[in-house]
């Protein structure tokens, strides 16, 4: 199975169409192992990454309230060398930000040559809670599919991949996971009345996630549409297309810079 080809968004992507709990066939005790495995395989080309010290990854983790992102990083991202790897969470713009172009603070955490960079959430919520919200006029987010596109384009052609994740649950499944965080002591912090808020706009969210998925899908980077009911299957297609995503880029160790045949350690 080629998860990269089978969950790229397409072009007229209806998420309606899209049921969050597919799991494509697989089955959760396979699924695990083949998780641990990439793991392993995900340090290894991150190793090359570090070393060859040419090209970078970008992971993009967009999706609504108890979607996983956080999972996802401590699932499958936890076994990348920290070394090399840095999260960045965007929450609402501080003032200074606010001051700036919307990309601005965005290029500031792109990810260094050798390095993974991850967003929790991105430049994507300047064309969704703001959309949805109305934090902005119409005229101004319309304009911003076309900015990102560019400042993705840009960031492929030095050297940066970027390979984005929409982490799609149903509405049933977000109830349940947020009365989890209700009556967990350990969760209670993590549960904000603005969730409820957000919650009610739920069918605009679809719709500002289905325009921005159609828009901003390009060969340079692509979305890909994670059914994300099933944690586990989440962690599976995550883990095998940023598998397959460094398969594409080939990293390399670069040769020693002096003869190592000649070197006695006295």
């Amino acid at each position: 199975m080629n998860f990269s080809k089978d969950l790229r968004v397409k072009p007229g992507l209806q998420l309606r169409k899209w049921n969050p709990s597919e799991t494509l066939g697989q089955d959760r005790p396979t699924a695990e192992k083949a998780v641990e495995r990439n793991r392993q395989e995900l340090f290894r080309q991150q190793t090359l990454l570090y070393a060859e010290n040419r090209q970078s990854l970008l992971i993009v983790l967009q999706g609504m309230d108890t979607s996983g992102k956080d999972g996802v990083i401590r699932q499958v991202i936890t076994g990348l060398n920290p070394a090399g790897c840095t999260v960045t969470a965007f929450k609402a713009p501080s003032e200074e930000e606010r001051d700036h172009d919307f990309l601005w603070r965005i290029r500031r955490a792109t990810p260094r040559r050798g390095t993974v960079g991850i967003f929790n959430r991105s430049h994507y919520e300047d064309v969704l809670i703001v959309r949805v919200q109305d934090l902005v006029p119409k005229s101004e987010w319309k304009t911003r599919y076309d900015q990102i596109n560019g400042f993705e384009k840009t960031l492929s052609h030095n050297g940066i991949r970027v390979v984005k994740f929409f982490l799609h649950i149903s509405k049933e499944e977000q109830k349940e996971r947020l009365e989890k965080r209700l009556k967990d002591p350990l969760k209670n912090w993590k549960f904000s009345e603005g969730d409820l808020v957000q919650r009610k706009r739920w069918d605009d969210y679809m719709e500002a996630y289905e325009a921005a998925l159609n828009r901003c899908s390009t060969k340079w980077a692509p979305w890909y549409i994670i059914p994300a009911d099933r944690k586990w299957f989440r962690n599976l297609a995550i883990s095998e297309i940023l598998r397959e995503t460094l398969d594409e880029m080939k990293p390399k160790l670069p040769k020693p810079i002096t003869n190592l045949d000649k070197i006695r350690i006295v």
